[in-house]
């Protein structure tokens, strides 16, 4: 099995930056598109950011031009750079790996942007 863990989340002002981290660990055998999402309670996960094998990457129009996401194949992880955070970004962020046909999810970090 595939397990994500996820750091870096927090309690920030408003204008100010995060970098989420997530790293894959387990019986790895060929990592598809990483990604992030976010859901606040009382509605649906969202996409925010996600990057295929090929470096490609798709954002939400919400953030774009303010969260940047890349990967690190060696260490099998994705970032997410946050920045210029508004109250709106608060949510949960779960970490997302496609793996052999199936979705492996990580247990999310709170993030909180104060007004």
């Amino acid at each position: 099995q595939v397990q994500l863990v996820e750091s870096g989340g927090g309690l920030v002002q408003a204008g100010g930056s995060l970098r989420l981290s997530c790293v894959a660990s387990g019986t790895i055998i060929r990592l598809g598109s990483m990604g992030w999402y976010r859901q606040v309670p009382g509605k649906q996960r969202e996409l925010v950011a996600r990057i295929t094998v090929t470096g490609d990457t798709d954002y939400a129009d919400s953030v774009k031009g303010r969260f940047a996401i890349s990967r690190n194949k060696i260490r099998n992880a994705v970032y997410l750079q946050m920045n210029n955070l508004e109250p709106e970004d608060t949510a949960v962020y779960h970490c997302h790996l496609h793996h052999l046909g199936t979705d492996v999810w990580g247990q999310g970090t709170q993030v909180t942007v104060s007004s």
